[in-house]
């Protein structure tokens, strides 16, 4: 691997120079890991009356091994059967225990209309607008952020007068520098126009924060992974290995004295590696500024808090990179606040295909992906990232690790 990179907390690459971690990335992972830890903790505290400083000691003893440790140090109330715990659901109720309970399920819950003041058909409109997955530039597919896509779909929505407020909904490790710049300009352009507030989802790091710094108010959770404010380059040289391993061989001719640069037959020269390394300074400097004119802090205090340091909701509300906690339906409220309006519909964007279309898309979908999919069962994750890898293109800004949350 032929590493640049800028900020030492980057360690996107790591995995590829090191055989452990880095002390910067062991300082970095402990800390918002621990700020989680912390939030989680205090939670529990809050709720089932038992000090922190009690809880750190029975996770630090296995005190909770089974259901009836977890009664006996009052972290659960009781130990019931299903039958039971439906009797005494009924009786919260006052249904009689000879009928069966009704139940929705928490989708069909969530999706149920609001009662309120609203009067009649609502012709302002609150766009949520869907940023999920790597940010790529084109139009991407369904699992990564197209930045011409996402472009359009942001333009259309603030030069929409029924549109009073964009709401940008982030959850996204980054991707591509350059990708990421377009979708922050329309989002400059829409903040303008209108409201233009970010909810950002389990992540929404790297270039995923690269794309909400614009926005008048940015709203997380407090176990949200975010900032990662770095940029790095990668590119391999396989020389050794097709020389050595497979007895491959290569040459050439170029009109010039850089024709092949980023070939992967030979290192980069140190001329190169300095090209590469102030282009990836440029980007950096690019994406603080972003996020100090977003955010109104100094370039100074960006840079030190960035380096690419990954940081939990907690971290960053502390260090005003997001403004307050809360889900999606805070962003909206706030969102509705700013536009001045109390009678309003939601609308999704991009618009959603019905679930006829979707089902023919699959059918007619890439059936070796399906095969592969089938055949590496759990491990398919890993060979999407290192497909993944393959088709980087460009500076990234980009999470140093994947998540995948049960």
């Amino acid at each position: 691997p032929e590493v640049i990179r800028h900020g030492k907390f980057k360690s996107a690459v790591e995995p590829f120079i090191l055989d452990k971690m880095s002390p910067e990335n062991k300082e970095q992972t402990l800390t918002f890991v621990g700020s989680i830890w912390n939030h989680i903790n205090e939670g529990i505290s809050r709720q089932r009356k038992i000090s922190t400083e009690l809880l750190n000691q029975y996770a630090d003893s296995m005190k909770i091994r089974n259901a009836q440790a977890a009664v006996t140090y009052k972290l659960i109330d009781a130990l019931k059967y299903k039958d039971e715990v439906m009797d005494e659901m009924k009786g919260l109720v006052k249904t009689n225990k000879k009928k069966d309970l009704n139940f929705i399920s928490l989708n069909k819950y969530t999706k149920a209309p609001k009662t309120g003041n609203k009067k009649g058909f609502a012709r302002d409109k609150i766009a949520v607008i869907y940023a999920s997955g790597d940010i790529v530039s084109g139009t991407g597919n369904n699992d990564e952020i197209g930045s011409d896509k996402l472009a359009k779909t942001i333009h259309e929505a603030w030069t929409d007068s029924t549109i009073k407020a964009i709401v940008l909904r982030v959850n996204s490790p980054g991707g591509s520098a350059l990708a990421s710049e377009v979708i922050w300009r329309e989002s400059t352009l829409a903040k303008k126009a209108k409201p233009l507030i970010v909810s950002m989802g389990d992540v929404a790091a790297s270039g995923g924060y690269y794309i909400s710094c614009a926005a008048d108010s940015v709203i997380a959770n407090p176990n949200t992974i975010t900032g990662s404010i770095g940029v790095f380059g990668l590119l391999f040289n396989a020389k050794k290995f097709m020389n050595d391993k497979l007895g491959i061989t290569s040459d050439g001719v170029g009109t010039n004295k850089y024709s092949d640069f980023g070939s992967i037959t030979r290192p980069l020269n140190s001329a190169e590696k300095e090209v590469i390394q102030q282009e990836i300074e440029n980007v950096y400097d690019v994406f603080i500024t972003h996020v100090s004119e977003g955010r109104k802090i100094s370039k100074e205090k960006v840079d030190e808090i960035g380096q690419g340091r990954v940081w939990s909701g907690v971290n960053a509300k502390e260090l005003s990179l997001v403004d307050s906690y809360g889900g999606l339906q805070t962003a909206i409220e706030i969102a509705a606040r700013k536009a001045k309006t109390d009678n309003y519909r939601v609308i999704d964007l991009p618009r959603q295909k019905d679930t006829f279309q979707q089902i023919m898309d699959e059918i007619s979908g890439d059936v070796d992906d399906v095969m592969i999919k089938k055949e590496l069962g759990t491990d398919y994750s890993y060979y999407m990232q290192m497909k993944k890898c393959l088709t980087m293109k460009g500076i990234q800004a980009r999470l140093p690790f994947v998540f995948d949350i049960n």
